[in-house]
């Protein structure tokens, strides 16, 4: 049986998702969730998945393809003694392809083995220059 790997921090467990999520590695990207069946995942195609299984099955098809690079920007963090939240900015590489703005939210609980992802909310963003009202009618749920 291996040891969980220990995250010091909730940046610490951030890392390793996009770490791992470049390496296209889904046991190492999963190694970052909490062992909680009630995590959470929703993917900027509104797939919402809830337990360690969906999410696993949910991320397993967004790696198999192809590997992508992921350029995350934070854009706030708030951290409380047993919970952090950090809203991103993230942009994809999939081979010479740039897709995005994408906005994410990842919520971490800090347990005995140290800050473990729980939930991960992501959506497009509003394009530029558009008006919010506009860009909330073109988005497809």
């Amino acid at each position: 049986m291996s040891v969980p790997l220990l995250f010091a921090t909730p940046e610490d467990a951030e890392i390793a998702f996009y770490e791992a999520v470049a390496r296209s590695n889904l046991d190492a990207l999963m190694a970052v969730w909490s062992e909680d069946e009630d995590v959470s995942c929703i993917h900027p195609t509104g797939q919402h998945m809830q337990g360690l299984a969906a999410v696993r099955e949910g991320w397993r098809q967004v790696l198999a393809p192809a590997r992508m690079q992921i350029e995350a920007n934070c854009m706030t963090r708030w951290q409380g003694m047993l919970m952090a939240v950090h809203q991103l900015v993230e942009h994809l590489h999939l081979g010479r392809e740039l897709a995005g703005p994408l906005l994410v939210t990842h919520m971490y609980i800090r347990g005995a083995h140290g800050w473990r992802l729980v939930c991960r909310h992501c959506s497009t963003a509003a394009e530029p220059g558009m008006p919010q009202q506009e860009s909330l009618r073109r988005v497809l749920h």
